[in-house]
This record gives C-alpha cells, structure tokens and sequence, in this order.
C-alpha cells in the first residue's frame, strides 16, 4: 500500500511539472504565434489579390448585415481589396468543414466577379490526399470561376467552366474547399450590388 501511494505522488509531481511546463511554453510563445498567423493570414490576401496594395477588414456592421441570413456560415473575414482609393476586389475567408476538420481558404474575387486565387492554409486533412488542397494544381483550378455558376465538384472527366476536378481519394476536401469558395463568391457578390 505504501508503495502505492509513493507512486501516486511520483506520478502527481511529474504531472503537475509537465503542466507547468506547458503552460509556461504556452504563454511566452503565444503572441509569436498569434503574430505569424496574422502574417499568414496578410501574404495569402496578397498572394490572391495580387493587383490590391492595401486590404480593410469590413466594417461590423456591413459584416453583421452579410452574416445575417444565415447562408454565410463558412465565412469569418472579409476585406475590401484597394489599389490606392479604388475597389478592386474582396479577400474572404472562410473555413469549411473538410475530412479531417477546418480547413482555413482565403478567396480572392476581383469586382468583376471573377476568381483570382485562392489560398488553402491550416488545415488538418490526410496527408498525402486532403492536404494536396494547399497545392497549386488544385488552387489553379478556382481561377477565372465567375460568381455567375455555382462550382461544382467532378470525380472523373474534363471539368467544364463552372466545374473542378476532385483531389483523388479527397472527395470530400475538393467539396468542402468548393462550398467555401461558393460562398465567398454570393458573399462579394451581395457586398459589390450586383
């Protein structure tokens, strides 16, 4: 019984160690990490809207309205692109529900309703499948789509104008980045009046 209770408290001691440990980590590398998540967040904005030279986060109130209806539930940024005092487009982001959880997708839509990029960034898909969503051979693809025809995800075949073809064995990925993007797209198109 002794024996016992000596390494219960053994185990506690290097518990409660660990723990702090932890959580002293935790606290001094938060605000690095915070930083390098909004740098992300500022590059993929730029790598999508390439034509912008500045970006301001919608307004709350605007954002409010957009979210409203309930159809935009993907969404949780949007940012007005500027090249000097003119709209040339809106970065939105969003993070759809993939295979393997949130899958973070920054879009770039000109005001044209025309997809200029886009950017899939944390995501915890398959390595190997679902993470080939961050590839430039799948991104590619959302490029020149217009906020006219919803897109659509396609297993085989030549993907027509309003089409993508699936990551193979990602199925599920390449609907999940497509119902973002669609979204992003009805969003910019209900922000631009058109």
């Amino acid at each position: 019984m002794r024996d016992y209770i000596r390494l219960t408290g053994v185990l506690f001691l290097v518990c409660a160690v660990m723990a702090a440990s932890l959580g002293y980590t935790n606290a001094i590398t938060h605000d690095r990490i915070q930083e390098q998540i909004v740098r992300a967040n500022d590059e993929a904005r730029k790598e999508v809207l390439p034509d912008a030279d500045a970006f301001e986060i919608l307004d709350d109130n605007t954002f409010s309205k957009i979210k409203s209806n309930g159809k935009y539930y993907f969404i949780t940024e949007i940012y007005t692109a500027k090249a000097g005092e003119e709209v040339v487009g809106y970065a939105v982001k969003v993070v759809p529900k993939g295979y393997g959880g949130a899958i973070d997708v920054v879009v770039g839509i000109g005001t044209d309703g025309i997809i200029q990029g886009i950017k899939v960034g944390n995501n915890t898909e398959t390595p190997g499948l679902g993470k080939n969503s961050a590839t430039p051979k799948f991104q590619n693809q959302f490029k020149g789509k217009t906020w006219d025809n919803t897109i659509n995800v396609i297993k085989s075949g030549t993907p027509k104008d309003n089409e993508i073809a699936a990551l193979s064995g990602a199925t599920v990925t390449s609907r999940a980045v497509a119902e973002g993007v669609n979204q992003a797209l009805e969003a910019a198109r209900e922000l631009s009046g058109k």
